[in-house]
């Protein structure tokens, strides 16, 4: 399986960026996605999540009404809209693919994408 992400870079503060994550290799409308982030010198952090069907989704507490996660399951691809964005945002963002067989927890993650937000 390969989930690919892309559209980082750098942007000022209180612009905006879309990454998106394209996945390869297993049955993407099995799987909820999620979005996350790893500053310089922080633990990896839960960001965003949406459902398999695309009928729900979920924010942190600090992105939300700024960030709004999405999926085109057609094109295997979850997107994330990130406005407003601070300097504080600045960080590696990976998505993450998972489903529940049963007890087992299926997750596949790919390499991420460097967002960096300039004050």
């Amino acid at each position: 399986e390969q989930l690919v992400e892309s559209g980082g870079g750098l942007v000022q503060a209180g612009g905006s960026l879309r990454l998106s994550c394209a996945v390869s290799g297993l049955t993407f409308s099995n799987y909820a996605m999620s979005w996350y982030r790893q500053a310089p010198g922080k633990e990896r952090e839960w960001v965003a999540a949406i459902t398999s069907a695309g009928d729900s989704t979920n924010y942190a507490d600090f992105v939300k009404g700024r960030f709004t996660i999405s999926r085109d399951n057609a094109k295997n691809t979850v997107y994330l809209q990130m406005s407003s964005l601070k300097p504080e945002d600045t960080a590696v963002y990976y998505c993450n693919a998972r489903r529940f067989i049963g007890r087992s927890k299926m997750d596949h993650w790919g390499k991420g994408t460097l967002v960096t937000v300039s004050s």
